[in-house]
Order: C-alpha cells, then structure tokens, then sequence
C-alpha cells in the first residue's frame, strides 16, 4: 500500500459480505466524535497532520478519529487507542501555522476498527461500519420521552437559555439515536463514558447510557442552582439591608436628624465632657471614644467599646460622700445596733475622733474575727451609718479565680471588671465601708491566687493606684473603709493578715443572749412577721429557756430563728383570729419550738477513772470535750483516735511522757508503762480537731488512767502543756470558759497568763465561776483530784492538801 494521494486506498468486500474500508487514523486525546455531529479540531502532531492532509487530499475527504486510551502518548501505537471510533468527512481545513492545522469534521458513522497499519508518516486502518439494529419497543419509546423530559428540565435549568431555543433543540429530530449523540456531545463527559456510548451494541443500551448520564448532569444543574439561589439570596438580604440603611440615612438627613451610630456617640461625648474624671481616665476614655466614632454599629468593637466607656462614666472617680463626725452622734448609733462590745466601739470612735483632728487619715483595714452570728455584718452596717458612708458588701467565700476580684481583661469574650470595682460602681462614691466578708475562706487553684489581689487591694501604699484588667486606669481605693470578717484567723494567709488590725469578736453569754434578745431581736421579729408590740410578749423565762435549751452556738443567729418561728406561729394565730395577743411562757415554748434540742452536760456528775473533761474552741464557739483514756494489757506505746492533728498527738506523747518521767513522784507504777499500751480518744470523731490546749485534759486523763482514780467532774481545764510541766498560756479563753458554764461546769482551770484575760468577761459571768490558774502540771493535777496524787500519799513531800490547795487557789482568783 502506497500513502500520499488516495485517502481511500481500498474498499473491499470481504467474503462475508461487510463493507471494509481502510482509512487514515485520527488519534484524538480527550475527546470523542459522534456521528452527525460536526467538531472542531486542533491538530497538531505530526502524523495526525499527515493523516489529515492524506484524507484530504482524497475526494471523499475520510478519516477515522479515534479516542486514545491513554491520553499522554504524543505517538500513540495502536494497542493505545480503542478499537471504535467514527467515520468522519472534513469539511474545512485550516493552517494556523507551519505545524498546526485547524480543521472541522462531521461525524458520519460508527466504525470498528479490524486492523491498524502503521505507515511511514501516519497510521491507516482497515474498518467496517457499526450500524446501530432497528429496534421498535415500548421501552425505547419510554426511554426517548424521558430522555426529552430530562432534556426540557435541563435547558430550563441553564440559564439565559430562550424557550425558543429550547424547543427547537428538542424537537430538532425524531431519531432517538441521533439526539442521544447530540446530547452526548453536549455534555461534559468523561472520555471513558463517551466511548461507552459510541460503542454501544443497542439502540436500547445507548439510550439507557444516556438517559443516566443526563439524569446525573440534571442532578448536578439542580444542586448548582440550590447553592447559587441560597448565596444570591444571602447577597440579595445584605444588599437590601445596605440600601434600605443607605435610604435611611438619607431621609435622616433630609429631616435634619442625627444617625443612630452618631447620635450614640454624641451621647457618650457629652456625658463625658460633664463627667469629672481623672485627666489619664478622661485621656483613654476619648481615644476610645474616637475609636468607636470610626468603627460601624456592626463592628464586634463596636460593642466593647461602648461598655468599657459606660463602666468609665458609671465609677465615682471623684464622688464621694462627707463624713459624719459626730462622735456622740456616732455613740448613739452604735449603742442602738449592738448590745456590749466596747473594744469594738470604742476602736471605732478612736477612728473618727483621729478623722476628725486630721480629715485626710488613711482609714484602718478593720478584721472582725469571731464565731457565726456574733454581728460581724452588722457592725460594719452600724460604722457606715454612724460615718455617713454607703455600705456594700460582698462575700469572698469560695472565690478562687484571682480574675473575679481583678478583671478579665476585654481581649475576653464578656469581660467584665473585678468585684471590687463593681462594688464601687453599686456604691455610686469612692469612700464607702465595703464589707469582704469571709475572708478566712478564700481559695487557691491554677486561676491564681485571689488573696495576692487582695494585698494590694487592701494596702494603703498600694491601692492608691489599683488597676483593674478591665479599666487598665489606676482607681484610688485610699479613701475606701475595707472591713473583713473571718470565723478564723488560722486560715488567712500570714501576708494577708499583716494588712489588717484584727479585732476578736467572742461569743455571748447567756446573760448577753438573753439582752440581745430581748432589745433587739424579738422586737425586729416581731416587726418583720407583721405583729404589733402587743400582740407577743415572751416572758424572761421563755427566753432563757429558749437560749439553754434550743440554742447552742456562740452567737445569735439561731436564737433569731427560733423567736421568729414564734412570732410566726403566733402571726397565724392572730390572723385567723384565734387570738388577739400571746405572752408565750416556759410551758408553751415546747408548743411552738418542739421538743427541746439541747440539754446540759450534768448528766457527768461523776466520771471513772481515765476520763477528763477539756474545754475546746471551735468556729462556732467553745465546747466542753471529755478526753478518754484507757489501758491495754499487753500493748505497747500510744494510740490516738478522734481525728486529731499533729499538734494534738504531740500534746498526747508529752503527756505521756511527762507522767512516765515523774511517775515515781506521783506514785505510778513504773510497770503500768513497760507492760501496757495506752489508748486515748477525743470523742466526736467525725471533726477534725487540732491545737495545744487540750494538753492540760490528756494529762489529768491519762494521771487519773494511771493512777485509777477520777478526776473531778466540776472542774473544766485548758492549757498547753511542756515536757519540763510548765502550762503555757491558750487563745479563746472566753468562748471556753462560756462554754464550762453552760454544760454547768462552775470551776475552770487556765493558765497562768491568760488570767488577765478573765477581765474581760462578762460580770455575771465572773461571779458564776471559780477560776484557777495554774503554772504547772503538777498544780493542775492538785486541783482536778479530790485526793491530789502529788502529796505524801508515797511519801514525797510535795503533795498539797485539797484544803490548803483550795484556800490558796481561791483567796488568789474568785471573782
């Protein structure tokens, strides 16, 4: 076979009659032409050129363009082309340069590929036409109408696409063939699924093809118009929003009025040029204000700004309230809130008579420390409407996190200032008497540690300049009267507690309960349950009764409870008109309280050996604690139960070891320790206890244990102890010796030193109890044994009589 002038070098008739062509081949990359379609086509390789230029040159003007599988080859041999592909006729050829052509073709028909030839300058081979088989069925029918339909859905779909173009597409042509390869031509297949549909074997396959492939491409034009209709809408709502506030502001201006943003602006401009503020505050405030004045209402800084400066303008930069110096005016107030607590008053008039003579003192960072329900609160109530100051109070209990007394600052999502601050701005002036109370209950976790906060806030060389994270402008706290309360000092930070004057605040008495009670809370109850004066009357017996027997705390915070739960059932009674008025007595307190909820501790008139009664404090006040010992056969050293702290046990070794040195002087047996253990038990287990004064109680326990004989009943003891039997002096003298009265215990054993201490007492208090002090040890045992084991009972000459003891103890201390 010669290449060059006949592009149609044969056309033979085989033997079993198929037409046979041979024909230049067309390889093409990503593409596929149909029959009836016309193409455009680049051509560009040199033996496609040559193919093309052979087919030209020939009258019929034939080619086969044939799709590659594999579209990198530049040469592709025949095992990379496929072995279907289209007769097609070139209609126009075109050189765009020396090696490019650009050439229209029309598909004619399909055409399988029996033999490639591999010429010189290009590849030929021999073909036959595939006719598609004339088939008539109700499914090629079905096929072609649902083609149609999707066909109509698509154009609809696309858009500037006009109806008339739309129908004329779909009603160009009756041949269901014919318009499945106008379609496959128009949709943007993969060249796998183009060939799939050349080669289909049926009318009825190409149709199903195509039909899939148009029903996917539907698919896809209706999810693209989905999303383009839901960003257009979205552009649509914004754009509208923008021209109706473009209208708006038009008309704004049209009626001379100001734009909301601008008008709130405004707003802020002239509450600050009437504010009196700092010139570093008013400095910050108006470069804010410029920042705000350039942002848009939508911006997110928008917002921030506009409440960082509200919280600017709402502090009292400057405000604040005259003091009352009235010191007689002051005395007055103090003695109506509160009943006895002269060092608390007295503390409090020295401060104004020093405000007074020098107005710019620094005021004291008062500490009220004392069990619940003493009036801590309330006093601080009582010093600001003596000073003429706001009051605020704000609780410190369970705040961990530094932030809440400090500020977040505003890079915060919803930051705010600190408490501190708030307080201030609730206060509406800078010198109001805030109250922190619970001080003793801060915590400390990861967040920081609030009680560091606090030592600036509460130091006069510091605070002067407090910087809040949200303001970041100093504030002066100077003139604030910071008041803090605690339950206990043993857990405010060292650091914390150097800032403050601590005043102690012990527990009443019953004498003071009973005064109390009578002038301040049983008329207040009366008043807040709606009664008149006459209306309820309790007599001085019911109250006693009510404080002995219902009530057992070193304030009145219960004692109010349970007069307002008379005054409440008695509200009922004259309500309903039961009655017209009540006097509640002994008898009928059982009718509105119930059955009594305390009795006293005279149940222990007589105790066995081992057994001693200690006093203790604890938060709520003092309590009368019967420590417990007793011996084990066959044991060995010391066992401690009851929940005690370290400095309780090391109380108990000393003890024990104090009675095993002199057990020969107080006529112990030596074997009592060799050949037994010793176990000692402080009751009420379940809490926690801890301090040196019980030391004086473990060793009357374990000398009565020791010496199997008991310690009085009558007589309370407290006293820390040395291992040479010295007794050291003790805290919370008065909370103790309350407490030995009120179990009914009238003789209390204290050290020594803290004798002074018995002063302060109430005088009803004084004169209801015999007070000893002791030095020693061994004076402490004197005074706890009927028979004193340190007399001659072995011969030894230290031992005192009871009588001689007594007659020196008693010359020395009753009161």
């Amino acid at each position: 076979m010669k290449e060059g002038t006949n592009a149609v070098l044969k056309e033979e008739t085989i033997a079993s009659g198929r037409k046979v062509l041979e024909l230049p081949v067309l390889p093409l990359r990503n593409t596929v032409v149909f029959p009836f379609m016309p193409v455009p086509l680049v051509v560009g390789r040199r033996r496609s050129v040559a193919a093309v230029e052979s087919a030209v040159a020939t009258e019929e003007r034939w080619l086969v363009a044939v799709a590659q599988r594999r579209q990198v080859e530049d040469e592709p041999a025949p095992e990379d082309l496929y072995t279907v592909g289209t007769l097609v006729v070139v209609k126009k050829m075109l050189r765009t340069s020396e090696d490019t052509i650009q050439i229209l073709v029309q598909g004619m028909e399909r055409v399988r590929v029996l033999e490639y030839r591999q010429g010189e300058r290009y590849l030929s081979a021999q073909v036959e036409v595939m006719e598609l088989p004339e088939e008539e069925s109700l499914e090629i029918e079905a096929l072609h109408r649902n083609i149609l339909d999707l066909l109509q859905r698509g154009l609809n779909l696309l858009p500037n696409v006009p109806q008339e173009i739309a129908t004329a597409i779909t009603t160009s042509t009756d041949d269901p063939v014919r318009l499945a390869f106008t379609l496959a031509a128009l949709l943007n297949l993969e060249v796998e699924k183009e060939q799939a549909l050349l080669e289909a074997p049926t009318r009825r396959e190409l149709l199903r093809l195509i039909h899939r492939y148009l029903a996917r491409e539907i698919d896809i034009l209706e999810l693209r118009r989905k999303v383009a209709g839901e960003a257009q809408a979205e552009m649509d709502r914004a754009q509208r929003e923008y021209f109706l506030r473009q209208q708006l502001k038009a008309i704004q201006r049209e009626l001379g009025e100001e734009e909301p943003e601008m008008a709130e602006v405004n707003l802020l401009r002239e509450r600050l040029e009437a504010t009196d503020l700092p010139d570093e505050v008013r400095a910050e405030a108006e470069r804010e204000l410029r920042r705000m004045e350039r942002l848009p209402a939508t911006a997110p800084d928008y917002h921030v700004i506009r409440t960082y400066l509200e919280w600017i303008l709402e502090l009292p930069w400057r405000k604040s309230t005259e003091d009352n110096l009235d010191l007689e005016h002051a005395r007055q107030i103090l003695e109506e809130d509160h009943y006895d607590l002269e060092e608390v008053k007295d503390r409090i008039l020295e401060f104004l008579a020093v405000l007074k003579l020098k107005p710019g003192a620094k005021s004291p960072i008062l500490c009220f420390v004392g069990p619940p329900g003493v009036g801590k609160t309330s006093l601080g109530q009582s010093i600001a409407r003596a000073l003429g100051r706001r009051f605020e109070r704000m609780s410190l209990g369970g705040v961990r996190d530094e932030a809440e007394l400090r500020g977040h600052r505003r890079t915060y999502v919803g930051a705010l200032p600190g408490r501190i601050i708030q307080a201030l701005r609730r206060a509406g002036t800078n010198n109001p008497v805030l109250m922190l109370d619970e001080v003793d209950k801060l915590g400390v976790d990861f967040r920081g540690d609030p009680a560091a906060a606090l030592l600036e806030v509460l130091d006069p060389q510091q605070n002067h300049t407090f910087r809040d994270h949200y303001l970041d402008l100093p504030f002066d706290l100077s003139r604030v009267f910071f008041i803090c309360t605690a339950n206990t000092l043993a857990t405010v930070p060292p650091a914390l507690r150097d800032r403050m004057e601590v005043i102690p605040l012990p527990g009443y008495s019953e004498e003071q309960k009973f005064e109390i009670a009578r002038r301040f809370l049983l008329p207040r109850q009366i008043h807040e349950n709606g009664l008149q004066p006459e209306q309820l009357t309790l007599t001085d017996e019911a109250l006693r009764h009510i404080i002995s027997r219902y009530t057992r705390e070193a304030g009145v915070r219960q004692l109010e409870r349970s007069i307002g739960q008379i005054a409440r059932k008695v509200a009922r009674k004259v309500a309903e008109g039961k009655a017209a008025a009540v006097c509640v007595d002994v008898a009928e307190v059982k009718e509105y309280l119930g059955p009594e909820k305390f009795f006293t501790e005279q149940a222990r008139k007589t105790l066995p050996p081992g057994v001693a009664p200690g006093l203790a404090w604890t938060e709520t006040g003092g309590e009368v604690i019967y420590v417990e010992a007793t011996l084990l056969p066959g044991g060995k050293g010391l066992t401690l139960t009851g929940q005690l702290g370290e400095i309780m046990q090391e109380s108990a070794r000393a003890a024990q070891s104090y009675l095993w040195a002199h057990a020969r002087q107080l006529g112990i047996a030596l074997s009592l320790f060799e050949k037994n253990g010793v176990h000692l038990h402080v009751p009420a287990g379940a809490v926690p206890k801890d301090g040196p004064s019980a030391g004086v109680t473990m060793v009357a326990a374990l000398a009565s244990l020791y010496l199997n004989r008991p310690v009085r009943a009558d007589v309370a003891m407290t006293g820390e102890i040395t291992l040479s039997g010295l007794v050291l002096p003790i805290g919370g003298v008065k909370e103790k010796v309350l407490a030995a009265r009120r179990a009914g215990i009238r003789t209390v054993i204290l050290p020594k030193p803290n004798l002074q201490e018995v002063d302060a007492l109430p005088p009803e208090v004084r004169a209801d109890l015999t007070i000893l002090p002791v030095e020693t040890i061994d004076e402490v045992l004197q005074h706890v044994f009927v028979d004193s084991p340190t007399g001659n009972r072995n011969g030894h000459k230290r031992r005192l009589s009871m009588s001689a003891r007594s007659k020196r103890a008693h010359k020395a201390v009753r009161r």
